[in-house]
């Protein structure tokens, strides 16, 4: 992942690679205090991004055609910068977490 802020804008760049090795590129661009749409797989979602206190909160609806996905993300950074910690607490991924930790330049592919 790839996370490029200059406040407003935020910019989150994701590159998965499935178990059968196959590579996929998602981007998302968020700005803080605006609500953003747009298409995600063919569905319709909405984004809200905004700050509380320290943390960055993203709250998405995405309508699928079975039902509403809510994800509510927290975003925080540690002291030094270098830990992204991201948590679902209160959404249908609630109790999930990822931690990040900021690689140095030459350990990110130039793709």
């Amino acid at each position: 992942m790839e996370i490029e802020h200059r406040e407003p804008r935020l910019v989150q760049q994701i590159h998965l690679t499935n178990a059968d090795g196959a590579e996929k590129r998602v981007s998302f661009a968020y700005e803080t205090g605006a609500e953003t749409t747009k298409s995600v797989g063919g569905a319709p979602a909405r984004t809200l991004a905004r700050w509380e206190g320290d943390e960055l909160v993203i709250e998405s609806r995405m309508m699928t055609p079975c039902r509403e996905v809510y994800f509510r993300d927290h975003w925080s950074l540690s002291d030094d910068g270098r830990t992204l910690t991201m948590a679902y607490r209160d959404d249908d991924l609630a109790g999930q977490i990822s931690i990040l930790e900021k690689g140095s330049p030459s350990e990110s592919s130039p793709s």
